[in-house]
């Protein structure tokens, strides 16, 4: 169940499948100048980052840039099998925006969000669920991508499941978009998603789907994740660059993230504010 969440969760989120090298040769020394600031990507993984630079990570990385005063280069490869190994193990791009923390095969930054699973319902729901043992999921037709946490304490609830894939290239299939759009049909009563894919999607329907963050779930399905950027290891001053980074622009991430429909938490797994200048803590 781990290495499926992990699946989901790189970028971020939720999404990068990356696994070890296996490269035997030693570390080069750490880069000291950077002639660019060089991101390993998705060129297709909104809400997270696309080609035509519309995902929330690509302006947190235009925010890095900007700061380094250096041009900013994407590397784009699909979050599939591999994807670790063919961009930061290369050592053809420095950074990802986007890897849920504990991830490890990369080194991890300090966290710059924190987000949470939630449900999705049509605006008129009487589903008003914020926990996954809520008895009223019985017997609901409930979308869920497969493998990931939630996909148990539905069926336990007594849920009535609808699976989407886990492992796909983002190139050819959008199985959380395609959880919403069943949603909007009728084909489901609601889908419980990744808080990121659940707040983007759900905005851009006609009329736009409503977010339930699920912050009182009790079934032990671990729904809430912490996410960091990730770099190589034996980097240590690329690591304390980044986290003074994100200790400097807290407020304008969270900012970006807002606008994107991210359900935020606060260090003790409360929902901030939509505002994140009145949010205060650190996701």
């Amino acid at each position: 169940m781990r290495d499926a969440v992990t699946r989901l969760l790189l970028p971020l989120i939720a999404l990068t499948l990356g696994l070890g090298s296996g490269l035997a040769i030693a570390n080069p020394p750490e880069r000291q100048d950077r002639e660019a600031l060089r991101v390993c990507a998705d060129g297709n993984n909104l809400p997270f980052s696309n080609e035509a630079g519309e995902g929330f990570e690509n302006h947190i990385a235009e925010l890095m840039a900007e700061d380094l005063g250096v041009p900013l280069v994407h590397v784009w490869a699909p979050q599939v099998m591999g994807f670790v190994r063919n961009t930061l193990e290369l050592r053809v791009c420095d950074v990802m925006i986007g890897a849920v923390a504990g991830y490890e095969f990369v080194q991890n930054t300090n966290a710059y969000y924190r987000s949470v699973y939630a449900l999705v319902v049509p605006e008129a729901s009487d589903l008003e669920v914020t926990s996954l043992t809520d008895p009223a999921l019985a017997g609901r037709r409930i979308g869920v991508v497969t493998e990931t946490p939630p996909l148990v304490a539905l069926r336990r609830v007594g849920a009535r499941v609808e699976s989407y894939p886990l492992m796909v290239d983002t190139r050819v299939r959008a199985p959380v978009r395609d959880a919403v759009e069943d949603v909007v049909a009728g084909n489901t009563e609601g889908a419980v998603l990744w808080g990121p894919l659940a707040g983007y999607y759900a905005a851009r329907q006609d009329p736009p789907l409503r977010v339930i963050p699920l912050v009182d779930d009790d079934s032990g399905a671990r729904l809430e994740y912490r996410i960091t950027m990730g770099i190589r290891r034996g980097e240590p001053q690329w690591k304390d660059w980044i986290n003074d980074f994100i200790d400097r622009h807290q407020e304008e991430i969270e900012a970006i993230l807002v606008e994107y429909g991210v359900p935020l938490l606060d260090r003790h797994g409360q929902l901030l504010t939509s505002d994140p200048a009145d949010a205060g803590g650190e996701p």
